[in-house]
């Protein structure tokens, strides 16, 4: 299915059970849960616990966003704006940016 639908359907859900208006703090904290099983997959090489942590993280960033009064399209289009013309390079299986390569 296409994002832009699911982002809205997730919407759409967090407002009709008022997650929308509830406290971004508890959020950011549902966040972090999500985050811990996403860990554990990998950890675990559990690839269905790796998919359904990334989704879970996605609908929570999404209400997240909504709590704040931000739009999560915003939020990724800032990101990827940030990103798109930086230049470094693969050290150890992660990408660093030339500014932190010293």
């Amino acid at each position: 299915m296409d994002l832009n639908i699911l982002t809205t359907n997730i919407q759409q859900w967090a407002k009709d059970r008022g997650l929308n208006t509830a406290e971004p703090d508890k959020q950011t904290i549902k966040l972090g849960e999500e985050f811990g099983e996403l860990c554990q997959g990998m950890s675990k090489k559990n690839l269905d616990q790796v998919i359904d942590s990334i989704g879970d993280m996605y609908v929570v960033l999404v209400i997240l966003a909504e709590q704040l009064g931000l739009s999560i399209e915003d939020c990724i289009d800032q990101a990827y704006e940030e990103i798109k013309d930086r230049r470094g390079k693969m050290v150890s299986g992660v990408f660093v940016k030339d500014s932190d390569l010293g």
